[in-house]
């Protein structure tokens, strides 16, 4: 598991996020305020069965064509867009948060992979990338699993 990075100020950050909306909710939205706000990245989880490393990813309101996948080494990279909805002239807004822009979301991937044998599928909003493991991964992991056996065994004894 890596590990997390540390973040000294995210307490202030989320009360600065909570200020924003107080003022916004008084005065109006600010200029230029998006211009400082952090970028919306999707949520991820990574996953491992016997021969393959699995990464799903949270991209609502987004579709295939939107995304772009990439690896260079040890790094996989999903990058894309999410347009904002056309809005209707006679609609009012009294709160919108809801994220449009560039994302961009680098995770380093824990195993060797085949990268030539990847697949991707895009359904619900939900990306799945099938990573097979590299036949160097799948070895190690099985003399892994052979010493732990024989350490089991040795302690039972």
């Amino acid at each position: 598991m890596e590990p997390v990075p540390w973040k000294p100020l995210g307490e202030l950050t989320s009360f600065r996020r909570e200020m924003d909306r107080l003022w916004d909710r008084f005065f109006g939205e600010r200029p230029f305020a998006k211009l400082f706000e952090r970028e919306w990245g999707p949520t991820v989880d990574i996953s491992e069965t016997k021969d393959d490393l699995v990464v799903k990813a949270d991209l609502p309101g987004l579709e295939a064509k939107d995304v772009d996948i990439s690896i260079s080494g040890d790094m996989l990279t999903i990058k894309g867009e999410k347009t904002k909805e056309e809005e209707e002239k006679e609609e009012h807004y009294y709160y919108s948060e809801r994220y449009c822009g560039t994302f961009q979301r680098s995770l380093r991937l824990p195993v060797n992979v085949q990268i030539d044998k990847a697949k991707a599928t895009f359904d619900k909003g939900v990306l799945k990338i099938t990573l097979p493991k590299s036949e160097e991964a799948r070895k190690k992991e099985n003399r892994d699993q052979s010493r732990m056996s024989m350490q089991t065994a040795r302690a039972r004894r």
